[in-house]
């Protein structure tokens, strides 16, 4: 894209809604034919991405020819209606940037046609960053309009939420010492110790990665998706075993993420899952947390919350909301293991 053409492209960016038709992706349905959240979050992403080809700013484009990674740093949505395999789902994406703001933001509405009518599916707001490429070879200087957007390293906007209880009690900055800090268990330990959480140590492999070097926002998905399986399957109500015993799945009708520093290719990344309510036996509501150890400091990467409910299936194309029983209520209310780790 040459020089002149930018400014119009930014501000197609920023003033101008975007449509595009999607469908989930078939690895997306696990159980019947339903879509998990990853996978309507993938749907969101993909309408994000669209939207910057549109604008003529394509993320092949933003870094081959501008050094600037496109990295989705903040995804908050919410489910209102089950998503299908095979569905067609109308995105739609509306710019919400604010004057100020060190990200750009937007709206995404996923709509799709259910029993002859309209129905909105999920709503998202999203933000993203423009991460400059170390040695990348392109202009230094990014193009100007894009200016506000562009940063060295992810996450480290005032936007970012303060630290959290387990940095401030448990960990804090100080040095991670008296043992190999990538060793895990004793730093579990500490990360868990009086929670009712889980905790795991994970390295990051390279198809989480994007960028050549930094976990993107789908791998956080991914992460976020798999610790709540160990979490289930540790507290004994694993997804399998509760649709053995009483055909329940697992419903999530919110889920955020945001990445507040950036961790790399193969580092180990420190997971904590911690239930933070049980809300009248319908619904309960956790955090994720994850880490990193950097010159003998633990860093807090990325920061995560999200709802569950359960569903009975009826059929292979309907289910319904249930309570918790007993089993599930205790399973996730505790009793809080003593070293919160994985058996």
């Amino acid at each position: 894209m040459t020089t002149e053409a930018l400014p119009v492209a930014a501000k197609h960016l920023l003033t101008e809604s975007t449509r595009v038709q999607l469908r989930p992706r078939y690895e997306g349905s696990n159980i019947c034919t339903w879509i998990g959240f990853k996978h309507v979050n993938y749907l969101v992403e993909e309408a994000v991405l669209e939207h910057f080809r549109c604008a003529g700013l394509p993320a092949r484009g933003l870094y081959e020819e501008h050094g600037l990674g496109l990295d989705l740093v903040d995804l908050d949505t919410r489910i209102l209606h089950a998503l299908h395999m095979d569905d067609s789902v109308d995105a739609e994406v509306v710019p919400a940037t604010r004057e100020g703001d060190s990200t750009l933001r937007f709206r995404v509405t996923l709509t799709l046609e259910r029993d002859g009518r309209r129905v909105k599916a999920a709503t998202s707001t999203v933000r993203v960053s423009l991460r400059t490429a170390e040695g990348h070879g392109a202009d230094a200087q990014p193009p100007s309009p894009l200016m506000p957007y562009t940063v060295p390293v992810l996450g480290r906007q005032d936007s970012a939420p303060g630290p959290s209880r387990h940095a401030a009690q448990s960990a804090g900055t100080a040095p991670v010492t008296g043992q190999d800090p990538y060793a895990g268990d004793g730093l579990l330990e500490r990360l868990t110790a009086g929670e009712n959480a889980f905790g795991w140590k994970w390295r990051i492999p390279y198809p989480y990665c994007h960028f050549s070097e930094r976990l993107q926002m789908s791998g956080y998905l991914r992460l976020m998706e798999e610790v709540v399986d160990l979490f289930l399957a540790d507290r004994g109500i694993s997804i399998r075993q509760l649709l053995e015993d009483r055909q329940w799945i697992p419903v999530v009708p919110h889920s955020r993420i945001q990445i507040l520093d950036e961790v790399l290719m193969e580092e180990d990344l420190y997971t904590v899952y911690t239930v933070e309510e049980v809300f009248k036996n319908l619904t309960y509501t956790a955090r994720m947390e994850c880490y990193a150890v950097r010159e003998g400091h633990l860093v807090r990467t990325a920061a995560g919350r999200i709802t569950h409910g359960y569903a009975v299936i009826d059929s292979p194309r309907d289910w319904s909301l249930v309570e918790f029983d007993d089993r599930v209520v205790h399973a996730l209310s505790g009793p809080v293991r003593a070293d919160g780790l994985r058996s």
